[in-house]
């Protein structure tokens, strides 16, 4: 069913902010999560953005943030959803201050057009977020999109240094800078990376980099089962090996193995593949392709989405060969088929294949496993026929602070209402 119209002064008044060509009403591929918004705005400026969400603010407007569109169905489906406010204008890289190892970029701009940018003078954002011809900045950031290279560099929180957004009051607020050690003002950044827009709406941030890897060098090693696989996985996190990254594979079809990244010198790369190789004896290593670490990605195809659920897992590596044994008894039991991919700090991602039913009984069964253990299980992407199951699991004891700042920021539940833990 079609949503009703915008009330047409208010389409006039977002259309003389934005200009006639940036406004436009929402179609069946602008919906999410099978709600049908009611009208597109595309700002140019960080200014008229923040116009456009005070217009909407005070209409009662429900805003949806949209960036390149690649992670728009993660989370809860929205409570209300009237306007996209799309930052696909704001793409331009404001400033790299390469002798700095600094950039500040607009939120609308692809995570690939940055890198580009940024290996012309030697560095990169050491990121790795999924579809980066298309993810933009703030989407990454909202998301808190993060893969392998997190083991060595860190969270997105950590490589962010400043951020403006967007208040429904129409308030451009920023914090932090373009400087590595600027730490006054309230930590906007963090507070704004993996939000998912509930807070307010990215419009710039700025970020630390890092020089690009003169050479760098995958390994694999197999291993008999997921016990196995854990202890490389722990002995590798307690050696001295300066690894970039550390992945382990799991399957109802296959048997366990982990990667290994190395960068730096061939010199001291070489050297690394000797303490390696030494440390997984008798195993046998071999060298692996680069494309090792674009596993994730190929977990998401998605050429049959009635048969398949992807979730984001977390938990401690000491606890992995018990989530997989879980995992293995979850979807025996429902006769679904399973992968894994867990990265070495304990973050992963989970696809099962299988009936709706057996799906929705297996994630929750999963989820209270991780719990459990301390951990947790985010639903991402699950079919449409799938009973209805919370995206986000249990907030834990943190949901109350997280409804007050959001009622601080955002009182009146315009922005992604609905869409995160607790039904903020």
């Amino acid at each position: 069913m079609s949503a009703a119209p915008i009330p047409f002064p208010a389409q006039q008044k977002l259309q003389a902010i934005v200009g006639p060509t940036h406004a436009r009403p929402a179609g069946p591929a602008d919906h999410v999560s099978g709600v049908q918004p009611r009208f597109v705005v595309e700002p140019g400026t960080e200014a008229e953005l923040a116009e456009v969400l005070h217009l909407s603010n005070e209409a009662g407007l429900a805003v949806i943030p949209r960036g390149g569109g690649t992670k728009l169905g993660w989370g809860n489906p929205p409570a209300r959803a009237d306007l996209i406010l799309s930052t696909a204008r704001l793409n331009q890289i404001i400033e790299h201050a390469w002798a700095d190892l600094t950039v500040t970029v607009e939120a609308g701009c692809t995570i690939q057009k940055l890198q580009q940018t940024l290996a012309q003078h030697g560095q990169r954002l050491a990121l790795d977020p999924l579809w980066p011809e298309n993810a933009t900045v703030g989407g990454v950031l909202s998301a808190n999109d993060s893969g392998a290279l997190r083991l060595r560099f860190g969270a997105l929180r950590d490589l962010i240094i400043g951020v403006t957004i967007a208040l429904p009051d129409g308030t451009l607020a920023s914090s932090g800078g373009k400087v590595v050690k600027n730490v006054a003002g309230y930590d906007l950044p963090k507070l704004a990376t993996g939000a998912l827009g509930t807070l307010g709406v990215i419009t710039r941030a700025s970020f630390r980099l890092h020089p690009l890897p003169l050479n760098s060098r995958t390994f694999s090693i197999p291993a008999t089962d997921a016990e196995q696989a854990q202890k490389f996985v722990l002995a590798i996190q307690d050696s001295k090996l300066a690894h970039t990254s550390l992945q382990s594979h799991f399957s109802s079809q296959s048997s366990p193995s982990a990667d290994i990244l190395f960068e730096g010198t061939i010199a001291g790369i070489a050297a690394q593949e000797e303490q390696f190789r030494a440390l997984a004896a008798p195993a046998k290593v071999v060298e692996a392709s680069s494309q090792a670490w674009a596993t994730r990605g190929s977990l998401w195809n998605l050429s049959d989405a009635e048969c398949t659920a992807i979730a984001k897992i977390s938990l401690l590596p000491t606890h992995l060969s018990s989530l997989v044994d879980s995992v293995a008894q979850a979807t025996k039991a429902h006769e679904l088929l399973w992968r894994a991919l867990v990265y070495g700090i304990g973050l992963g991602w989970l696809r099962l294949e299988g009936t709706p039913s057996g799906l929705h009984s297996a994630l929750q069964q999963l989820r209270r496993t991780l719990e459990d253990l301390g951990g947790s299980l985010v639903i991402l992407h699950h079919p449409e026929k799938m009973s209805p199951l919370d995206a986000w699991g249990s907030p834990g004891d943190s949901l109350g602070l997280m409804k007050s700042v959001k009622s601080r920021l955002d009182p009146k539940s315009t922005l992604n209402p609905g869409r995160f833990l607790g039904g903020i």
